[in-house]
């Protein structure tokens, strides 16, 4: 009996020894299993420019700085007129009353100000000087008040060609929507009066009349001609009774329809 008590003794210290010596070689082998995968760096540590741009910028200012629905970012009249402070202010701080909101965690936005420094490198670095041929742009900021009654013979002049007479027609659409002009500040305006859009065949500040670039002063006032025209409630009245709502044809049933 001892004999078989000693053996069976010795059968489990060996067994147990076994079951020890597996389990190291397990929690070996897992940490080198979870060595081997790169360690993930918190979104706040990206600093790379393409990643930073396509993640916040892309959506509305275009994949490559051009084509979207904002200012075109890397357009080389927009680089000539706005410095550094100015980027990095709007993208910090973003514009009050527009779609441009802000990105600076300072602002209440997500990046840090290391990589709001990498977006304005990397926007900085699409610049193209020589693409405007030696000529001195008018500046980003106006340096005078715009008249609005002489903003309506500056469009005559150099805007009505494409959108129309009154600024709601013609073969480049409405200027004078009241939800596009809603959706921009002042600013906006003056921006896209200098740059143009190249792309879709609006020219900038010096090619909507052969020979005759825009001077400051009238940017500054077919701006604010344009900024006369926003309405104070943007958008297409609603009807607000059944009767008014039935004389617009609005189908019973349906919400906010006849009932």
């Amino acid at each position: 009996m001892k004999m078989a008590r000693g053996a069976i003794l010795f059968t489990l210290a060996s067994s147990l020894a076994s079951v020890a010596l597996l389990g190291c070689v397990g929690c070996s082998n897992a940490s080198i299993r979870a060595g081997a995968d790169p360690p993930v760096s918190p979104p706040s540590q990206m600093l790379e420019f393409s990643v930073l741009y396509s993640k916040n910028c892309a959506g509305c200012h275009g994949p490559n700085g051009k084509g979207g629905a904002a200012v075109p970012l890397a357009d080389p009249v927009f680089l000539a007129i706005a410095d550094d402070a100015t980027i990095r202010r709007i993208a910090t701080n973003g514009v009050h009353g527009t779609p441009m909101s802000a990105f600076a965690q300072s602002a209440g936005g997500m990046l840090t100000d290391q990589q709001m420094e990498a977006l304005v490198r990397g926007i900085r670095s699409c610049a193209q000087p020589a693409a405007l041929g030696g000529t001195i742009p008018p500046s980003y900021a106006p340096q005078s008040a715009g008249n609005p009654q002489r903003g309506a013979d500056v469009y005559r002049t150099y805007c009505s060609s494409c959108h129309g007479a009154n600024g709601s027609e013609g073969k480049a659409g409405s200027i004078v929507n009241g939800s596009y002009l809603a959706l921009v500040s002042d600013q906006d305006l003056r921006t896209n009066v200098i740059l143009g859009r190249p792309e879709l065949g609006a020219p900038d500040w010096r090619g909507d009349v052969p020979g005759r670039p825009m001077s400051e002063q009238e940017i500054s006032d077919v701006v604010a001609w344009l900024a006369a025209q926003r309405p104070a409630i943007p958008g297409q009245p609603y009807p607000n009774s059944a009767t008014d709502r039935a004389a617009e044809g609005i189908p019973v049933g349906i919400p906010g329809g006849v009932q």
